[in-house]
């Protein structure tokens, strides 16, 4: 796709635009739900959880990822993307890292999964490597993988914020149909969005700001090329389709393209402008302006980026708590992509000091 698709939209669009962009804020109030600072933790999960056991802990995964996205800032969308996929299938648990056994492939190996990259599996194995060198086998990959994900984020342009850890590592991976069953898929209207999103205690607000993770990253054009041909999607905008046809010139093309055309590699509240001009890359994307029920939403965030970043950490938050495991629950992996021996596994678990505390921050 050119370089200039990201400024090429009609002037009629434009108008249209700055109309919506004005009057969002008269949807703040009854659209976007008041938010607390953070929504309540789970039990076992702290601000402060190692606090007493692995007090660098947040320095040597971010100091690290600084020097990964240096080289490759497309990696942080790997990332962010990855602890996503962990959580919506059978809760943050790491379960997603598991390579495959004799029960059965991982969740690695299902469709939905397919495209996460390579290279953020490694990424996280690297970090625990790192991690249990400094303070020993004592944070789980599943707050890892929480913690790059919130770095991803931040090293990104995104907002800064505190996550509660504590959370153990899954003894098991998800079967194929479970992982299909439970990720949400980009060719879904915003209702069916909206309805697998209540089954996991997520509301309306949390489905719009969690969408915005797709201000940063890139999609294969498979996962799109089905609003291109036989006939074009109406709801997406002429130039910009125009532009992804040179991209994607056939519906099985290899190729692959920015998920935000204004500014691809930096996260803010840009996604939310290509929403309104139309020029969403996904179904999945486009329909939560199309719908009466989101569109306000996506106003409102298109309209002011902290009252995006206001909501987004606080749905992030509450998404990375989902079906966590905690206390004896689960391990601690030695590897985050296969479960610890045995004998290890009860060392591991009573080696580990449970804070479990949930003080505010």
């Amino acid at each position: 796709m050119a370089a200039s698709s990201s400024s090429t939209f009609s002037s009629s669009s434009f108008v249209i635009s700055c109309v919506l962009l004005l009057t969002a804020s008269s949807y703040l109030s009854s659209s976007v739900v008041e938010a607390q600072t953070t929504p309540p933790l789970v039990k076992g999960l702290s601000w402060s959880f190692y606090k007493s056991n692995c007090a660098n802990l947040e320095k040597i995964v971010r100091d690290q990822l600084k020097i990964v996205f240096k080289k490759d800032i497309i990696q942080a969308a790997g990332l962010l993307r990855l602890h996503f996929h962990d959580c919506f299938v059978q809760g943050c648990d790491g379960s997603v890292l598991l390579d495959g056994s004799a029960s059965g492939p991982g969740e690695k190996s299902a469709a939905p999964n397919l495209s996460l990259r390579a290279e953020a599996f490694r990424i996280i194995n690297d970090l625990r490597s790192r991690v249990h060198k400094a303070c020993g086998r004592v944070v789980s990959c599943s707050d890892i993988t929480a913690l790059a994900a919130r770095d991803a984020v931040y090293l990104s342009g995104g907002p800064d914020y505190k996550i509660p850890l504590g959370r153990k590592d899954g003894l098991n991976f998800a079967t194929t149909e479970a992982t299909e069953n439970n990720l949400p898929a980009f060719f879904s209207n915003a209702s069916v969005l909206i309805s697998d999103l209540k089954a996991k205690n997520l509301d309306i607000t949390d489905l719009v700001a969690l969408s915005g993770g797709h201000t940063i990253g890139r999609a294969g054009c498979t996962s799109f090329t089905e609003r291109l041909y036989p006939s074009q999607d109406k709801t997406m905008d002429p130039k910009f389709a125009a532009n992804l046809k040179v991209t994607c010139p056939k519906t099985d093309t290899t190729n692959t393209t920015v998920l935000d055309i204004r500014t691809p590699n930096v996260f803010d509240n840009k996604y939310y402008t290509d929403l309104v001009n139309r020029q969403g890359l996904f179904t999945s994307d486009q329909d939560l302006f199309v719908n009466t029920k989101t569109r306000p939403i996506v106003n409102s965030f298109a309209a002011n980026q902290t009252l995006f970043f206001e909501k987004f950490v606080f749905s992030v938050i509450k998404m990375g708590q989902l079906s966590v495991l905690t206390g004896a629950q689960g391990e601690i992996r030695a590897n985050c992509s296969a479960r610890n021996p045995s004998k290890l596994s009860s060392f591991y678990l009573s080696s580990v000091v449970d804070e479990g505390e949930t003080e505010a921050f």
